[in-house]
């Protein structure tokens, strides 16, 4: 039996796995694993969506356990912590109990023998060791981050209401107070008190701070405006332009750097006209709990300040003995081989894969995708013996999602001839396709229409924002 083992469940592991599961996984001759530290799935482009609190993560989330059962794969939870590559083995940390299962572990340290070892563990926020980054500002890579930021982004209004002296409702209160002290301690974070105070000269605006402007950054301040706009009519009465005020600070010269320059200028135009300041070509030089300082001198105050300044492989990748550039990320053959070991390939944001002409593949969900297609072919060659095909890049453009306000992005390959700049409504139905496109990879066409009709009737009979 040939045992393949993939290490990540995000959206090209799964994909991968489920792919591998629908063509082997009713065989005896494979036997397909995937492990993962979580139980669930979620699409990371909608993070911004979950932070903003206008998208419910129980009607998006994906159970792996779920999953494995319907495609005829197996799903292991644990989070890798080792690699034996003379006895094809990885090592499993231990699983602790919840609090309400007893003491103990779950599951213990083990280990999972493969044949053929993929790694699709993702990446995660790089903080450049600017002084403070970690300690008080909080990252959007996991769901938990996520619902962290918009709980605190709810209790920051709320206070803020409070501050201003208008009337608010003893309910939303208590929910504020509830939710601060439910947020999780394992993740380093400033105190809920310290962030969440805000300063002596803004005491009647909440005051947000992103760094980063790169896709989760744009995103996020522009569905920040609109979750604004609707808390309004949960008893709220902040001004959503003049109370909320939304900084991106961005060290390059412009906004989007990885993107054409037409989309870029396109989307600060759209950013601007939300009243989101946009800071570009300064760079921060320390973040406190309540302010953030730039290396220009300028002190921005900041009840919460969230991260989305570049990303790093896990720091595990450069403990397995497997070639790594400064990034940590696994460096591949075009057969997205490791070049240490032709057993192991690796993809995605943790995997450097050259792109000829070009530099690198860049960290984006289309890559992921084309990547997983392509590990399904070679994972098949490999099976039969044959020598493994090589992977080639396709950039089909770009896409910007500004929540129900607008979308920018540029379309690229053969059926345009070249690049198109699209915008508006165009725009943005060709980002929700990118969703959709994901889900049917996971549950085929028939799955993602109905999934589709009944995600736009319960959209249009609950509210947009999540209180609770």
């Amino acid at each position: 039996m040939h045992r393949i083992v993939v290490v990540g469940g995000g959206a090209g592991g799964l994909e991968l796995v489920t792919r591998l599961g629908d063509k082997y996984g009713r065989g005896k001759d494979v036997r397909i694993t995937l492990v993962d530290r979580s139980l669930s799935h979620i699409w990371k482009p909608l993070l911004h969506e979950v932070a903003a609190g206008v998208m419910d993560t129980a009607t998006h989330q994906l159970s792996y356990v779920a999953q494995a059962n319907w495609h005829h794969f197996e799903f292991a939870t644990g989070e890798m912590i080792g690699l034996d590559r003379a006895a094809k083995t990885i090592r499993l940390a231990a699983v602790p109990a919840a609090a309400d299962e007893g003491e103990g572990d779950l599951l213990p340290e083990r280990t999972l023998p493969y044949d053929t070892l993929v790694l699709a563990i993702g990446s995660t926020t790089n903080f450049f060791g600017v002084p403070g980054a970690q300690e008080h500002t909080i990252a959007l890579d996991t769901v938990e981050q996520a619902e962290r930021f918009r709980r605190r982004l709810m209790a920051a209004c709320v206070r803020a209401q409070n501050a201003a002296d208008t009337p608010l409702q003893a309910t939303l209160s208590d929910a504020a107070d509830a939710a601060d002290a439910a947020v999780p301690s394992d993740t380093p974070d400033a105190p809920a008190g310290a962030l969440l105070s805000p300063p002596k000269a803004q005491r009647h605006k909440v005051n947000l701070v992103i760094v980063g402007a790169g896709a989760t950054g744009v995103e996020l301040s522009a569905e920040l405006r609109n979750t604004a706009e609707v808390l309004r009519s949960y008893g709220l009465k902040l001004d959503p332009r003049k109370d909320v005020r939304i900084t991106i600070i961005e060290s390059s010269p412009r906004i989007l750097k990885a993107l054409p320059e037409r989309v870029s200028g396109a989307v600060a135009g759209l950013l601007t006209k939300l009243d989101v300041d946009i800071l570009c070509g300064d760079s921060v030089a320390e973040v406190r709990p309540n302010e953030v300082t730039t290396t220009s001198g300028k002190v921005l105050p900041a009840d919460i300040t969230v991260w989305s300044a570049g990303i790093t492989a896990p720091p595990v990748l450069g403990k397995l003995g497997l070639a790594v550039n400064r990034l940590n990320q696994i460096e591949v053959l075009p057969t997205l081989q490791s070049k240490t070991d032709p057993d192991i390939f690796a993809f995605g944001d943790c995997a450097s894969c050259e792109w000829p002409e070009h530099g690198f593949v860049p960290p984006r969900a289309q890559a992921a995708h084309q990547q997983a297609s392509f590990l399904v072919k070679a994972i098949d060659a490999r099976l039969k013996g044959q020598s493994l095909p090589t992977f080639t890049y396709r950039d089909f453009g770009s896409l910007v999602s500004l929540g129900k306000f607008s979308a920018v992005g540029n379309l690229m390959g053969g059926l345009i001839g070249g690049s198109m700049f699209i915008e508006g409504l165009f725009a943005r139905v060709m980002y929700t396709s990118l969703y959709r496109m994901h889900v049917a990879a996971l549950h085929g066409v028939w799955r993602m229409m109905l999934d589709t009709v009944a995600n736009r009737l319960r959209r249009s009979t609950v509210p947009r924002v999540k209180l609770h």
